[in-house]
């Protein structure tokens, strides 16, 4: 028996055709559906980048295009030495994250930068994790309309 691959979320249309109304029986259908489909698995929230301080360290660098110095990067993500150098290697394996050494006066300076290859892996990252927010806000819409009509049920007024 062969297995069916996975979909990934850049399949599947952003808008969901479910009701948040609670009160129409096929919206759990096609829920079910679409978590049957892979449509829950978020392919894209690759484990390199979801690691938290690899996160950190990523945000960091986005919000500053020409890169920041070792220091001030483990200052930001509240890192050791020793932590932020394995995190740094990782990314820099992945060609996510590029460092340069030079000198400042006297003394050697690392600048690490985003790559273009880690802005473009980050920022489809950041789609995947968006539309995991979007899909819990509208799963916890639905539970509190499921909870609002049952609560009601039966109830008329006198």
């Amino acid at each position: 028996m062969m297995a069916r691959p996975k979909k990934s979320a850049k399949n599947v249309p952003p808008s969901s055709p479910v009701s948040g109304d609670g009160d129409d029986p096929r919206a759990t259908d096609k829920l079910q559906g679409k978590a049957a489909d892979g449509r829950f698995a978020y392919e894209g929230l690759e484990r390199v980048i979801h690691e938290k301080a690899r996160l950190g360290i990523l945000t960091s660098l986005a919000a500053h295009p020409k890169g920041l110095p070792f220091g001030d990067l483990k200052e930001l993500c509240s890192l050791t030495d020793g932590n932020l150098n394995r995190h740094l290697a990782v990314l820099e394996e992945e060609r996510l994250v590029a460092t340069s050494k030079s000198t400042h006066g006297r003394r050697p300076q690392t600048t690490v930068v985003m790559t273009p290859t880690g802005r473009a892996r980050f920022q489809q990252y950041i789609n995947v994790l968006e539309q995991v927010v979007a899909d819990a806000a509208e799963t916890q819409k639905r539970v509190a309309a499921t909870a609002r009509n049952s609560k009601l049920a039966g109830w008329s007024p006198a």
